[in-house]
């Protein structure tokens, strides 16, 4: 296999590292949780994907974009560094918060606020390797990540309070942060950091950041006020469905990352369209037969995997598949337009997330926690046809190789 070729290995298998995380932290923390607690801990976890995204969205997204080479070691550095302030601004935030609520969940929100920089550190380190093209190097940091946190979570007691976990699940993250500093450390030594460019108007990271924001941040912030104005147990059966779903979300990921080389590649737009409409084909089979295998589980097994979650998570498991199957159609056809048209995708994200989130909400004024399940999938299905509808729109490329947009 050729160096590319293990590069974009090492890649997929960093993100299905990531992914593996994410999912396995949850399911630990409902094993281990009450549905309160869990319904608790999936608050706050909420707000750290909401984070995350943004810090990925306005620095992750700008740093892998960097093309001269000369300049890498001065991004990285200052990805870094910028990452550090930033999160330790907003873990100020977040304690100010913590004490604030009363509770657990008060509790729970101070913990975040107290490991914020550690994770968010270390997450933003894979994006520095990925512009310096050894992925291997983010996997291996991810690799501990995953190790760590999955040991350091395994013996907690349960009943363990929500409080409790996020500060172990954070702490967890000191040796993949220290291995990913020591890696970066020869790409980066004698370089210096700026952190004005982020401050600058007009800095790339801002439109990132607004797609980011319409595109996944506006759902995310809708189940977590679901949870203030309704149940905090809604966002928990609505989160512990989701996850089940997780590594779905490690495809249409890879297809985002590694999608648009790919097609790129293809003859015009018949060759791009007719790979990615098979491509979402596949996605969607996929998530279909997923979610028929997570319904035809059994209820121990099911417990086992979420706790006292499992019942009402149960219960949303088909709105959910049908949400992550027509994700994956929605998620090639706007793989199609970032290649075909870039600038096609920003008012998709606008329009179908607001969307989204109103038929979340509506779905659960009418019909409670399953009806909001059922507006959600609502929304990605209107959302992925009114991509197709575009990509039929678009012109084929120019010959200058800059896409034509439609009238």
């Amino acid at each position: 296999m050729s160096g590319r070729g293990l590069a974009a290995v090492a890649s997929v298998l960093d993100q299905a590292a990531s992914s593996a995380t994410n999912i396995l932290v949850l399911v630990l923390a409902a094993r281990l949780s009450t549905a309160s607690g869990f319904a608790d801990f999936s608050m706050v976890y909420v707000a750290f994907s909401v984070l995350l995204g943004l810090n990925m969205a306005y620095v992750g997204q700008t740093v892998v974009l960097e093309k001269a080479g000369d300049r890498l070691a001065a991004v990285c550095r200052s990805a870094v560094g910028f990452t550090a302030a930033a999160s330790g601004v907003a873990a100020a935030l977040l304690a100010l918060v913590g004490l604030a609520l009363p509770g657990a969940a008060g509790r729970a929100f101070l913990a975040l606020g107290l490991v914020l920089p550690l994770v968010l550190v270390q997450d933003g380190l894979r994006y520095c390797f990925s512009a310096l093209r050894t992925p291997e190097r983010a996997l291996a940091a991810d690799a501990v990540r995953l190790v760590c946190v999955v040991a350091a979570l395994a013996v907690q007691p349960e009943g363990a309070s929500a409080g409790r976990l996020v500060l172990v699940w954070g702490l967890s993250a000191l040796p993949a942060l220290g291995l990913g500093l020591w890696l970066l450390r020869p790409y980066v030594r004698g370089a210096r950091a700026d952190l004005r460019p982020y401050l600058r108007r007009g800095h790339l990271g801002q439109r990132f950041v607004v797609e980011f924001a319409v595109g996944n941040g506006s759902s995310q912030l809708a189940v977590l006020g679901l949870g203030v104005f309704a149940t905090p147990l809604a966002v928990g059966a609505l989160r512990g469905a989701t996850t089940l779903f997780g590594p779905l979300n490690v495809l249409f990921n890879s297809a985002n990352a590694f999608g648009p080389p790919v097609v790129g590649r293809a003859r015009g737009k018949r060759g791009v369209v007719r790979l990615t409409v098979l491509l979402g084909g596949v996605l969607a089979v996929l998530g279909a037969g997923w979610a028929a295998v997570l319904c035809a589980l059994p209820e121990r097994m099911g417990r086992r995997l979420l706790g006292e979650t499992w019942s009402a998570a149960a219960a949303l498991l088909p709105a959910t598949g049908a949400q992550y199957a027509v994700m994956g159609l929605g998620t090639c056809a706007l793989l199609t337009l970032r290649v075909l048209n870039p600038r096609a995708t920003l008012s998709l994200q606008v329009v179908f997330s607001l969307l989204s989130v109103a038929l979340l909400l509506g779905g659960y004024a009418a019909w409670g926690i399953t009806g909001a399940a059922w507006g959600l999938a609502a929304g990605s299905a209107l959302k992925a046809a009114a991509a197709w509808l575009r990509v039929a729109r678009v012109q084929a490329p120019a010959p200058s190789g800059e896409p034509v947009p439609a009238a």
